[in-house]
């Protein structure tokens, strides 16, 4: 068995108070943390070491913003989820206008730091799986969307996001492609759409997936999990009471909310049923709930969905226990759910895009506001 290695995180504060806070809160929840007490050494750390998260402490705004600038340019931490500490000055919008996935206020206390961290943590094991890279060599066939060519390829390596391949010659100029690959010891092929996210040399690229169906997404999972010699368990679901509801979204109340950006599955379990969707998580108040917008940008999304709002709805005021798991961070935390258009007819899920970053207060406010207006 091989030994894990600790998830970290980089901890750029020069208050003594709230680095006590994290060093007790992030030891607890098993992470480890290394401080630094500036912004110049902060970035040589991100530019040598890896880090699951980057927690940012800055009374100067433009500080903050050009340690996340240097952050999301490292390659080996543009996906580290970036949270920000702001004085109430500053605010939530400030937070998330220089880049934060999450956002909390100052001054932290130890039991809100715990339950936004759980969260936080829940999410860098998730990526950290996604990222993990299991070396195999199996044939590839890879189909043209726009030509319907087929090519030949091999595997280099393969992670939950995608894979390098090497082509026997020229690599396809198609941007996107269908790949079908049988993975060592697994009774169903896997087959899933990608893109072209880099190009080497000698015949070699990277390929990021897209659109995965749920049920390819498990294949994969469950072969990558029988590849790890010790393979690390995800935590529990964080479980959430519903209060709002639209078509193309819902508002979940938590202690424990996932970080803006956060791609999550939402299951709802009865004795006679199992019903899930996915979602992205467009607004997160610490400690108090988060907004989701639906993804349906496939027919099976789509019906999911359906099938989620109708089970719910079926419920009246029962107000149902949720549980939500995140599947991974978005590329940017301010991206569009893929495939839809900016806007939308949905007022509560305009509502998640356009107002997130106002008080939490208000936002509540607005929430009951829409939610009597739709009663009428």
């Amino acid at each position: 068995m091989g030994t894990r290695v600790k998830m970290k995180t980089l901890l750029r504060s020069s208050d003594d108070k709230t680095v006590r806070i994290l060093r007790r809160v992030l030891s607890d929840l098993e992470i480890a943390v290394e401080h630094c007490s500036s912004s110049e050494a902060a970035i040589r750390k991100i530019t040598r070491e890896r880090f699951e998260a980057v927690v940012v402490d800055c009374p100067a705004v433009d500080e903050a913003r050009s340690l996340l600038r240097s952050l999301k340019s490292s390659p080996g931490n543009s996906r580290a989820i970036a949270i920000v500490l702001v004085e109430s000055a500053v605010g939530m919008r400030g937070g998330f206008e220089i880049g934060a996935h999450f956002v909390l206020h100052k001054p932290l206390s130890s039991e809100r730091a715990k339950a936004s961290f759980r969260a936080v943590r829940a999410l860098m094991k998730r990526e950290r799986r996604r990222q993990l890279r299991v070396t195999v060599q199996v044939a590839v066939e890879c189909r043209g969307f726009g030509s319907g060519v087929t090519y030949r390829a091999k595997t280099l390596d393969l992670c939950e996001g995608g894979m390098a391949i090497q082509f026997p010659g020229p690599i396809p100029k198609e941007k996107s492609l269908r790949f079908l690959l049988d993975l060592p010891g697994m009774d169903r092929r896997f087959e899933v759409e990608g893109e072209w996210a880099w190009e080497g040399h000698r015949e070699q690229a990277g390929v990021r997936f897209k659109n995965v169906p749920e049920e390819q997404r498990e294949v994969l999972r469950q072969w990558l999990n029988s590849q790890l010699p010790e393979p690390e368990q995800d935590d529990p679901p964080v479980s959430c009471v519903l209060t709002d509801l639209s078509p193309g979204g819902c508002y979940l109340k938590t202690i424990s909310p996932f970080p803006h950006g956060t791609r999550v599955s939402l299951a709802m379990v009865t004795s006679t049923l199992k019903v899930q969707a996915t979602g992205i998580v467009r607004v997160a108040h610490p400690e108090f709930g988060m907004g989701l917008e639906f993804v349906q940008t496939t027919p099976r999304q789509h019906d999911e969905v359906r099938r989620m709002i109708e089970t719910l709805r079926a419920n009246g005021d029962k107000s149902p226990e949720l549980h939500v798991k995140p599947e991974g961070l978005e590329s940017s935390p301010t991206e569009n759910v893929e495939g839809q258009a900016a806007g939308t007819e949905d007022p509560l899920v305009d509502l998640f895009r356009y107002k997130a970053q106002i008080p939490v207060e208000t936002f509540l406010q607005q929430m009951r506001e829409q939610r009597q207006t739709g009663d009428r």
